[in-house]
């Protein structure tokens, strides 16, 4: 029988506690599976080195979960030969959406049981940082950071105050090379991802394809006021590829030079920089999924 070690977040509360356990026996009835909840990054790399063997990692979390998963195992050289699963449990699941994963953790780990195994492609930053899901620079970034010191008050409508400040600030001037091509102005936001959802659902790269050897790029070019309450706008409709600021396309490759900016990967937010860059590793993760759904390949 397979060997599976599925990983939690130690800090889960009660109603947590219960759904994993639940989702657990779902997944004992395809593999045998060992259970460790871990505390911190340090805690899941050891974790992970303890259990050299197995054949399937799974992520009983959100986002932030996976891509902690998927950074601990890029980090000790184990991928894609490591396949990975996910049982979603977060807030958000910006890219279990992507994958098209059942809403439910219990019955997302019954298809996972019965799931098959698909090489996915992996972007890396200039950090060696992955991206599972979906980086990006500009105003949601920054909203990001102007919520951070009111979310334990505010909660949702921290981030919520925090993005539509703003629109009323300046853009960053920036160089924005894609492949051999390189773009410049004032930007409202640059997005790089391999999964299509942000924020708990807005389609911020509405085209993504999660096995197509590239990933999905928009450079939003909204420097005035009007224009980035337009891109506003649009991203609640997920028509931005379509507008005529927004340069949409797919690359191997991006870098992002000029005035200091922050980013946000996979939800987590990074400090100011003058150069951020990433590049597309094909086939570079391995993750068990549905047998059915729409993250087939699609152009």
């Amino acid at each position: 029988m397979n060997s599976w070690l599925a990983v939690s977040n130690a800090g889960a509360g009660s109603s947590d506690e219960t759904v994993i356990e639940e989702a657990l026996g779902a997944l004992r009835h395809a593999a045998d599976v060992e259970h460790v909840a871990t505390k911190d990054p340090d805690d899941l790399a050891r974790t992970l080195a303890e259990h050299p063997d197995v054949d399937l990692v799974v992520a009983m979390g959100g986002d932030g979960s996976l891509h902690a998963v998927v950074q601990a195992l890029y980090d000790a050289g184990r991928l894609p030969g490591t396949a990975v699963g996910l049982v979603p449990l977060g807030t958000g699941n910006d890219f279990a959406r992507t994958l098209e994963l059942d809403e439910d953790p219990v019955l997302a780990a019954r298809d996972l049981g019965a799931g098959t195994e698909r090489d996915i492609d992996l972007i890396v930053d200039d950090h060696d940082i992955v991206v599972v899901n979906a980086a990006h620079v500009g105003i949601g970034a920054e909203a990001a950071a102007r919520a951070e010191p009111v979310k334990w008050a505010l909660g949702p409508l921290a981030y919520v105050l925090g993005a539509l400040s703003t629109l009323f600030t300046r853009g960053a001037d920036v160089h924005v090379t894609i492949d051999d091509r390189t773009l410049s102005g004032q930007v409202a936001q640059v997005a790089v991802g391999n999964g299509r959802f942000v924020g708990g659902g807005g389609e911020l790269l509405p085209r993504a394809v999660i096995d197509d050897g590239l990933m999905d790029v928009a450079v939003a070019f909204a420097g005035r006021v009007p224009q980035r309450i337009a891109y506003a706008l649009h991203l609640r409709r997920g028509t931005h590829p379509g507008a005529d600021f927004v340069h949409y396309t797919r690359a191997t490759s991006v870098k992002v030079v000029g005035e200091a900016v922050r980013c946000t990967t996979d939800g987590e937010l990074t400090e100011m920089r003058t150069e951020h860059a990433w590049a597309v590793t094909p086939g570079g993760l391995r993750m068990r999924l549905p047998k059915t759904g729409s993250a087939s390949r699609v152009s």
